[in-house]
């Protein structure tokens, strides 16, 4: 099973909780059980698992404002005349692809764990996410 999740976003490293989603695909798919993979399509965002709870999404833009602050001057910059290397930096270090099993029709996340995709971008964006169903 394909499918896709196309999402709108802020950039600046705006969090959006996609697990509603995910879970929607998985109770549609023909299967009780397997993996679902997730691709973010871009390389300025990323995904990830987390609480979704605002101190915790504060601290990791703080977090990663250390490791790749967005005011520095990148090489990027130079070579292309935009403002986003500090996104590419950052997408490459959390990575955009995502494997969740799934039993039962249901993801197997723990308690306080959600499904997340970040954008880093320096604009908002439309994005998408590609889907794929591996039955097991």
């Amino acid at each position: 099973m394909f499918e896709k999740i196309y999402l709108k976003t802020q950039g600046h490293t705006d969090f959006l909780n996609i697990t509603e989603e995910v879970q929607d695909i998985v109770s549609k798919a023909q299967c009780q059980e397997g993996i679902i993979f997730l691709f973010a399509k871009g390389s300025t965002c990323a995904l990830t698992t987390m609480e979704w709870e605002e101190g915790i999404k504060k601290d990791v833009k703080s977090v990663l404002e250390k490791i790749a602050p967005e005011d520095f001057d990148w090489q990027h910059h130079k070579k292309w005349g935009d403002h986003n290397g500090a996104a590419h930096i950052r997408s490459a270090l959390m990575g955009p692809d995502l494997f969740i099993p799934f039993e039962k029709g249901k993801l197997t996340l723990g308690a306080w764990q959600s499904v997340v995709f970040i954008d880093f971008d320096e604009k908002p964006r439309e994005r998408e996410i590609e889907v794929k169903i591996i039955c097991g």
